[in-house]
């Protein structure tokens, strides 16, 4: 299946790190590479879950630099914007593009950002917005389902703990026994 049949979803990267409080103290504490790995590690599983195309799309921070796409997962990608553009102005552009149908749009296109302004462009372009807020709990909520499936599929196979730990914690047990 190719990528434009799935919804993309739109992470306004700096947006979110300011918005949530686990981030932003990481980002205070030990800087903004270290808030940008966390909320990268939080989407991917999110993302792959519930079938969407991620883009977490960071300002350059006005170093000059051109723009840069890295691939993460096949579900997640980060794009760093080039030093004369925003955020923002790159989300607007795909809102936009998505708006007229110029390229291949996806079924759905979904904005993560509490930017106010930001949000009442979206929705102008015809986009979902999901709030700072409901991306925190509806990735808790998916956290929480996997692990649900997990259990049941384990519980159905009848798997000890013993097998579900990593090779180093299985070998100090099997010298317990």
């Amino acid at each position: 299946m190719s990528s434009h049949h799935y919804p993309l979803l739109l992470v306004d990267g700096y947006n979110i790190i300011g918005a949530w409080c686990s981030l932003k103290t990481t980002r205070d504490r030990h800087g903004l590479e270290q808030a940008r790995r966390e909320l990268v590690e939080a989407l991917i599983n999110y993302t792959a879950e519930k079938g969407y195309k991620t883009q977490v799309v960071f300002d350059s921070q006005y170093q000059r630099t051109p723009c840069s796409l890295e691939h993460h997962s096949s579900h997640l990608s980060i794009y760093f914007t080039a030093w004369t553009q925003t955020a923002d102005t790159y989300i607007e552009k795909v809102c936009a593009s998505f708006f007229h149908g110029k390229t291949v749009a996806p079924p759905r296109l979904i904005v993560a950002t509490s930017d106010r302004d930001q949000q009442l462009t979206v929705v102008g372009y015809g986009a979902e917005l999901m709030s700072a807020q409901v991306l925190s709990s509806d990735i808790q909520a998916s956290v929480s389902q996997v692990k649900r499936k997990q259990r049941n599929s384990q519980r159905s196979q009848g798997r000890f703990l013993f097998n579900c730990l990593d090779a180093k914690s299985q070998e100090r047990l099997a010298r317990w026994r």
